[in-house]
């Protein structure tokens, strides 16, 4: 797709976070069942729900260009799944695990939160409304998950550290 105006870069930028949002409706229940703390899988669980429901703001955002939702590969959450992949792989304690956990999650609600901020300032500068109210009700939930993982990480990050002196 050729981007020669802010419009196509937009579409381009959406058909990424496209991408990204319907990958982590599969990630994010693997990082539940990975999580050894209950509050942290029901964090990823019920992010997991939310995630579903972006996927559909996004579907509209669509709708509103005339245009049929279409993904394109987000190499950037591509990089922080590797990224994921490897605590979850080579982790060998619940603390850390679920530190790691945390960061990884975290760095993806962070891209996320930069992504969509981005969107609907070129939606606004667009006079595309609905879409930029649309993105905002999602950037305001991956803003809330950011805030509960960093409340968690206060009670998990120590629980790792004492394995460490131990």
């Amino acid at each position: 797709m050729a981007m020669n105006s802010l419009e196509a870069l937009f579409e381009d930028t959406l058909r990424d976070m496209y991408y990204a949002e319907k990958k982590l409706t599969k990630i994010l229940p693997k990082m539940a069942k990975k999580a050894t703390t209950e509050e942290l899988a029901e964090a990823f669980t019920s992010h997991a729900e939310e995630t579903a429901g972006q996927v559909q703001r996004i579907e509209k955002v669509f709708e509103l260009l005339d245009k049929t939702p279409r993904a394109k590969k987000c190499e950037a959450l591509e990089g922080l799944s590797a990224e994921g992949d490897h605590v979850m792989e080579d982790a060998e304690d619940d603390g850390v695990m679920d530190a790691g956990l945390i960061a990884t999650a975290q760095a993806v609600e962070h891209y996320e939160i930069a992504r969509y901020g981005t969107l609907i300032a070129w939606a606004n500068q667009l006079d595309m409304t609905e879409a930029a109210d649309l993105l905002a009700e999602t950037l305001e939930e991956e803003k809330a998950a950011d805030e509960k993982l960093s409340g968690l990480a206060e009670t998990v990050n120590p629980m790792a550290a004492h394995k460490a002196a131990a």
